[in-house]
Order: structure tokens, then C-alpha cells, then sequence
């Protein structure tokens, strides 16, 4: 059983900055690739960033030069800082994690946490 805990959600002003976090608990699984989404009231949960077990990073192009995912895989927690945020980042944000049980691979979801960011 593994489960994935976000935090670090919350309400600030439009400029401002955020730092999401999402840890890995329970059973020791693999962790390859973790990913940040988002979801908007009424619309489609979309991918924000994505970085691999190596580090390698893909972003999103409304929050490239923004928003910056990292991870620190001792601590199998991914990094989520947000900077310069606009009302439109305004969402529900959910952590996602690609684990490995042997050559068995599944997938895991956080709760989701709110990010709102008023004018």
C-alpha cells in the first residue's frame, strides 16, 4: 500500500508564490516518474510538470519560466514552486507517481490540494 500526501495549497495574491509538496508513504515501492496536474472547475484535469527519476523535466507552456517541479528521492517527495502565479493557475492540484512493485508497474494519485490566486 502507498499512499501520496500533498500539501502546501492555499490563497494568495496574483504575483505571488507557492511551494506545493507531495511525499510518497507506506510500502517502499520504486519511484519512477512523478507529475503535477491540475483541474479547473469544469474542466479536464491537465498535466502542469512532470520530472523523471533522473531528473529530467518537462513543463506545461502556460507555466514554463514559472513553475519549477524537483524531487528529492531520499525523502520520495516531489516539489511543486510556483512563482508569479495568475488567477488562472486557480485549481485543485493532484500529485501523480509511476511506481514499479518488481516488473509490475502501477500508478498513484495524491488528494489534490486548492491553489487559489485572486487578482
Amino acid at each position: 500500500q502507498v499512499q501520496l500526501v500533498e500539501s502546501g495549497g492555499g490563497l494568495v495574491q496574483a504575483g505571488g508564490s507557492l511551494r506545493l509538496s507531495c511525499t510518497a508513504s507506506g510500502s517502499m515501492y520504486v519511484i519512477n516518474s512523478m507529475k503535477w496536474y491540475r483541474q479547473a472547475p469544469g474542466n479536464q484535469r491537465d498535466m502542469v510538470a512532470d520530472i523523471s527519476s533522473f531528473g529530467a523535466t518537462n513543463y506545461a507552456d502556460s507555466v514554463k519560466g514559472r513553475f519549477t517541479i524537483s524531487r528529492d528521492n531520499a525523502k520520495r517527495t516531489v516539489y511543486l514552486q510556483m512563482n508569479s502565479l495568475k488567477p488562472e493557475d486557480t485549481a485543485v492540484y493532484y500529485c501523480y507517481a509511476d511506481f514499479a512493485d518488481g516488473d509490475v508497474p502501477f500508478y498513484g494519485w495524491g488528494q489534490g490540494t486548492q491553489v487559489t490566486v485572486s487578482p
